[in-house]
């Protein structure tokens, strides 16, 4: 019951197809120079937002889906949204060593990812 209470029965399909990175992937990912070197800072604090983002999905991805917060499911309907707008934005060669590749993975999307 507490699924449909937070909204995560209408979220999950879309998270799972917009994360593709595992919490420990995602981990192992954001301690390189990549992962810092990309996205927007708005706060002062050195990190991007995708970086925050990134250390926010581990957290969620290691809970269980019962025991997702509101504020859990908010993060993962802003976490869908930006993948499914920057995967649309791609770049027309060098995916593996872009940006945008780099970004998205920040978010838990790696679109080299089977």
């Amino acid at each position: 019951m507490a699924d449909k209470a937070n909204g995560v029965d209408e979220t999950w399909d879309d998270w799972k197809a917009a994360v593709t990175m595992t919490a420990s992937e995602i981990e192992s990912w954001l301690d390189t120079d990549e992962s810092k070197q990309v996205g927007q800072e708005d706060d002062g604090s050195g990190e991007s937002i995708g970086h925050k983002s990134g250390r926010r999905i581990v957290t969620i991805l290691r809970k269980r889906k019962a025991d997702l917060t509101a504020s859990d499911v908010e993060h993962m309907h802003k976490v869908v949204g930006y993948v499914k707008r920057h995967r649309a934005q791609g770049p027309d060669s060098d995916v593996e060593h872009s940006r945008w590749r780099y970004s998205l993975m920040n978010w838990g999307n790696d679109p080299l990812k089977k």
